[in-house]
């Protein structure tokens, strides 16, 4: 997929100038592209928006669910517990002011990022199981993802980063869904239970 061709669409569907979207795109790029970035980094992204593209028929607000994908992780950093709200502000400080979009939908659905609890707004319920799909991979794919996320917190010797990363992992499977939407639920709720148990007993 041509993230950039799909950020560019995006752009000029909701009012911003050519300059400005090249501008954007460079700075989007840069974010994702740093030397910390193992996991959440465009390969992310663009797994996010081939869901977004598979769903998106699902959506009441296509145009900033897709703006949420793009900008949801742009700040990112092991060592911060607010990077969600950072990033949501930093998405909301890039819109022009007059373009006919709904900022508070925009915060509000980066900001459930953080905690992937079930919204009363079901598009970002999509947004939420699109971010966790990964959780759901074959085991090879995930074994790759949870040593991306361990590369990310680097910085944290073992003794603090397993406990940490198991509490972070009991706690999805303390909810009675990983899950926001009834299709993913359907579709990789089982799989991705199973997974999350197994990486626990790798850390314990």
């Amino acid at each position: 997929m041509n993230l950039k061709l799909k950020f560019t669409e995006l752009l000029t569907n909701i009012g911003f100038q050519e300059k400005e979207i090249q501008r954007n795109w460079s700075d989007l790029e840069k974010a994702y592209s740093g030397k910390s970035r193992h996991y959440h980094n465009l390969t992310h992204i663009n797994d996010m928006v081939e869901c977004f593209e598979t769903y998106v028929d699902q959506l009441q607000f296509p145009n900033e669910v897709l703006f949420a994908v793009f900008y949801h992780d742009y700040i990112y950093k092991s060592s911060r517990k607010d990077n969600e709200l950072k990033s949501a502000e930093f998405a909301l400080s890039v819109l022009p002011e007059n373009i006919s979009f709904d900022k508070q939908f925009v915060f509000d659905a980066i900001y459930a990022t953080q905690l992937h609890a079930h919204n009363t707004i079901e598009d970002i319920n999509w947004l939420i199981d699109f971010d966790l799909k990964i959780l759901a991979r074959d085991w090879d794919d995930y074994q790759i993802y949870f040593e991306q996320i361990r590369k990310e917190y680097r910085i944290y010797p073992d003794f603090l980063y397993k406990p940490g990363r198991a509490k972070a992992l009991k706690h999805f499977l303390e909810n009675d869904f990983i899950f926001q939407t009834d299709e993913f639920r359907k579709l990789y709720e089982e799989k991705a239970r199973k997974n999350i148990e197994k990486e626990i007993l790798l850390l314990t």
